[in-house]
């Protein structure tokens, strides 16, 4: 099984760099040594780009998933792309444009889920419309209201970073898993959290995903919609851009 160092974690903003062939699975997937793609997980897309050979000539990327654990991370390249070989050194890109906007997303639905502090039963990440299902059964909440809060902790202008706990310090603290039915994983040792605010003062919860450095970065964002899925279940919808006028 091949491990992949994992660049997003340390750092979100890594757009392209140099990276070496260590493998290619059965179904064309690439491993390398090194990358800077997120691989979809948590509910985010894994990432689109591009690698360049040395000869100049070019492979795209169609998706990034994981293997069979979180380090094993697979380049799936679109159809018809000729593979590299084991050995070679590409240069890797991913499609910016469309990371930038998950990394708001995300960091938005971290928002959402401070102001309805709620056990979280599902979410998606997009580029123009995400979602954070929670269980909540009565959603004495309007749509105008969320949206006036989610946009006073974006102009608050908080930082957002990451730390890592030890496992153990996650069980002495089961309040920072807000997912009712997915637990962080176990066995690595420690535990990444996602922090909001100086001293982590707005939130602090488990998350490998990719996020903005300050809340000011998600811009303007709304909450299109809240649908009841279910008796106690009410899913709340993230788009960019000011609430339209009802």
């Amino acid at each position: 099984m091949a491990q992949t160092e994992a660049l997003f974690r340390d750092d979100a903003y890594l757009r392209d760099g140099a990276a070496r062939v260590v493998g290619i699975n059965d179904r064309g997937g690439i491993l390398l040594d090194r990358t800077m793609f997120y691989a979809t997980s948590g509910g985010q897309p894994g990432d689109t780009g591009r690698f360049t050979r040395e000869d100049g000539s070019t492979i795209a990327i169609a998706a990034t998933v994981t293997g069979e654990t979180k380090d094993e991370i697979i380049h799936v390249p679109a159809a018809e792309q000729v593979l590299p070989e084991v050995g070679e050194t590409l240069q890797l890109a991913i499609d910016w444009e469309r990371r930038f906007k998950l990394m708001r997303m995300h960091t938005a639905c971290h928002l959402l889920s401070v102001i309805c502090p709620f056990p979280i039963t599902g979410a998606s990440v997009n580029e123009a419309d995400s979602r954070v299902d929670f269980d909540l059964p009565d959603a004495n909440v309007t749509k105008e209201d969320v949206t006036i809060r989610l946009m006073e902790l974006v102009n608050g202008d908080h930082p957002v970073f990451t730390r890592w706990i030890s496992e153990e310090e996650l069980e002495s603290n089961p309040g920072l898993v807000k997912s009712k039915n997915v637990r962080p994983p176990r066995g690595a040792g420690r535990i990444r959290l996602v922090c909001i605010g100086e001293e982590a003062v707005v939130d602090s919860q488990p998350c490998g995903g990719t996020h903005v450095a300050s809340t000011a970065e998600v811009g303007e964002i709304h909450i299109g919609k809240i649908e009841k899925k279910g008796r106690e279940n009410r899913r709340f919808r993230i788009r960019f851009g000011s609430l339209p006028a009802s």
